[in-house]
């Protein structure tokens, strides 16, 4: 068996976040922060700040902005070795909205994007082998040769005993059809042990109907998938994944198993001041359970603690938790 060098090493989307500094319409937003964030990236960070020795394998642009997400995590002690820098493309962004309503609208700037032209050699030239898990993202299946790439990774994984899990983000503005995003995602859920979602993520799974989704606004972060969960979930499983956890926000987490056991792990109630970022942070979570042996329940309360950390807070990437300050967050309202 080759070394396990790394504890995690995830794959895909990286940008520049720019938060709206104030609640307000979008149109009326005045200032923005700067932060770091993508799926991947935003885990990365995490399950760094946790503990775990993790490496990410991303693209950036040769521009500042690529710079900035470099430079941001090299301080967080992320290891940015297998980051590519792809020469006449760009680093993406996004820019978030918070809204009165509750409403918090993201618009994606991906046009040209360096990470989604991840290739097999950029694969090739990380270190799957070494790691003990790899986590791949829906976004980074999205388009080629990303696609490819992903996929690759997640065969590579297989044969080198590295787990494999796979946060769904289904970012609804980056598929040409959200059938689409079912289709691809169902090819490689064989390859898959662990699968991390939202109940409408879970149920885009199985879309067949355009008219099933619904997308507020044309580029928000989320859509709004009718079906039933349950079968769903076992749709998904039957494919191959041991487990899925499913985030449920203030209702905390589910893992269902293969075997048609149900976990449910509940949430820690807290005041929310932003929500974008709590996905990830909970994904960070429960892997840092998962990679430390605990059991399902004890790992779905972890990610649910760093979830309503990140929630009363501002960003993503920059704004996890620490190891010891989500321990003592869980042990302030009773323990595991």
């Amino acid at each position: 068996m080759p070394e396990r060098i790394y504890d995690l090493l995830t794959m895909g989307r990286s940008c520049i976040d720019l938060y709206a500094s104030e609640v307000a319409p979008f149109p009326k937003i005045k200032n923005f922060a700067a932060y770091v964030g993508g799926c991947p990236t935003n885990i990365s960070v995490g399950t760094r700040r946790l503990g775990l020795h993790s490496a990410l394998l991303t693209a950036v642009g040769d521009d500042p902005v690529g710079e900035f997400v470099l430079n941001f995590l090299k301080s967080e002690q992320v290891d940015t070795q297998f980051i590519t820098i792809k020469q006449g493309y760009r680093t993406s962004a996004v820019l978030l909205g918070m809204e009165p309503t509750g409403g918090f609208p993201l618009v994606y700037y991906r046009a040209n994007c360096a990470d989604i032209e991840l290739t097999i050699d950029d694969v090739l030239a990380s270190s799957i082998s070494s790691s003990q898990a790899l986590l791949i993202s829906g976004t980074g299946l999205s388009k080629e040769p990303s696609r490819s790439a992903t996929v690759f990774a997640a065969e590579q994984a297989r044969t080198a005993g590295t787990k494999v899990l796979f946060d769904l983000d289904l970012r609804p503005d980056q598929w040409h059809d959200l059938r689409a995003f079912g289709v691809v995602t169902r090819s490689v859920l064989p390859l898959v042990d662990i699968c991390i979602g939202t109940e409408d993520e879970v149920r885009a799974i199985v879309l067949t109907h355009a008219a099933q989704a619904t997308v507020t606004g044309s580029q928000v972060s989320d859509a709004h998938i009718t079906g039933d969960t349950d079968s769903a979930v076992k749709a998904l499983l039957s494919k191959g994944p041991q487990a899925l956890a499913v985030k449920r926000g203030q209702h905390g987490a589910q893992v269902y198993l293969r075997s048609g056991e149900v976990i449910k792990a509940p949430g820690f109630p807290v005041e929310v001041y932003n929500i974008l970022g709590a996905g990830d942070a909970f994904a960070s979570g429960f892997i840092y359970g998962y990679l430390h042996g605990w059991n399902w329940y004890k790992s779905a309360r972890m990610g649910n603690a760093c979830g309503a950390i990140v929630v009363t807070r501002h960003g993503c990437a920059n704004f996890m938790p620490y190891e010891q300050e989500a321990l003592d967050f869980i042990a302030s309202r009773g323990g595991f």
